[in-house]
């Protein structure tokens, strides 16, 4: 298995101290846990992006060609490219810049975004957020592919010759497609033979599984070789103690402090916004949240991977107010207590 590091680089005051960093340094500590990581041998560093919210992820093109330029190894990962909400002109153009700087190691992961709000901000309609998104992800395939494309849409004015630059570097870029809920996009990464990166955030494994079982029977339907079909999988935060009563008297202020802040009234009931884990004790138990000794967090991976097959788990140290010295003593003990056993159990060939 691989490993990647996401930020959505949030900016909510701390829940139990109600301090708040600058925003100056939440960037610089964003880009200093990418080197971190880099060094530490994760095998990418992810950036989110977010339009509403307490959240500093409008420009992830930005951090992530900061990123590009203090790291030479690393893949850069965007978590998610909201091209529902997007000009893919514009996706296009910003993408093929990062992967010019970064030599390659760029890859996008897209969805319709799981911030409320969003659509609303760039007039748009959100009842129609999956023919935009189907659109225009299509439209950003063709816009790498291709020179002088010729195209007309619902969602935007006609183009005629188009080519946009800088060309991708080496090709276009891998695209995944983000999924926290719906069908669509698993059935839109079928179609293409694209990968399927799951949130795995928030809900029971059984939802995520299901939209995975789709995706790979969708695949195969689609004429794709089942073996292609890659699978990458987020997680709801990690936090290590040595033992799970460690991990309780560390954390369990914090992270319950930080559901409650973090709780959405007027999305209640709606699938992919609120953790029905509102406890440490659910979290640990059946959440996927990877609370606990460096064996719990291996076993609940695996147990993870029985169900989804994946070849890359996502983990974020960054979402629950964490010390900035704690959030990189976390990712070492990751990188050297976690990591090395997973791999040997769960082998993936993605990125060899």
């Amino acid at each position: 298995m691989k490993f990647s590091v996401l930020s959505l680089v949030g900016h909510a005051p701390h829940p139990l101290t109600g301090e708040l960093p600058s925003a100056a340094e939440r960037f610089h500590e964003v880009i200093e846990t990418g080197v971190a990581a880099e060094r530490l041998g994760f095998d990418a560093y992810a950036i989110g992006e977010r339009h509403a919210g307490p959240f500093l992820s409008s420009s992830p093109g930005v951090v992530l060609g900061a990123l590009a330029a203090r790291t030479s190894t690393i893949r850069l990962l965007t978590g998610v490219t909201v091209v529902a909400i997007l000009d893919p002109v514009r996706v296009a153009e910003e993408f093929a810049t990062v992967g010019q700087i970064a030599r390659g190691r760029l890859e996008l992961v897209v969805g319709k975004g799981a911030e409320a709000g969003h659509f609303s901000l760039f007039g748009l309609d959100e009842e129609r957020q999956w023919d935009l998104q189907k659109e225009k992800y299509e439209l950003l395939r063709r816009l790498w592919t291709e020179e002088g494309v010729d195209w007309e849409g619902e969602f935007r004015p006609p183009l005629k010759n188009v080519t946009t630059v800088p060309r991708p570097y080496a090709g276009p870029p891998r695209v995944w497609h983000g999924s926290a809920t719906s069908l669509n996009s698993p059935e839109l990464a079928a179609k293409h033979g694209d990968p399927l990166f799951t949130a795995n955030a928030i809900q029971p494994r059984e939802a995520y599984a299901r939209l995975i079982a789709h995706y790979r029977e969708r695949f195969e339907a689609y004429g794709h070789d089942p073996a292609g079909a890659r699978v990458a999988a987020g997680s709801g935060g990690l936090l290590i103690a040595d033992t799970t009563q460690k991990a309780v008297a560390r954390y369990k202020g914090l992270y319950e402090a930080k559901v409650a802040q973090s709780f959405k009234p007027h999305l209640e009931g709606k699938a992919g916004y609120n953790t029905p884990f509102r406890t440490i004790e659910d979290a640990i138990a059946d959440g996927p949240q990877l609370i606990g000794s460096p064996q719990q967090i291996i076993d609940k991976i695996l147990g993870y991977h029985a169900v989804y097959r994946h070849d890359l788990q996502s983990i974020t140290v960054d979402g629950y107010g964490l010390p900035y010295g704690e959030q990189l003593e976390t990712l070492q003990r990751f990188a050297e207590e976690i990591a090395p056993v997973i791999r040997r159990e769960a082998p993936s060939t993605l990125w060899e």
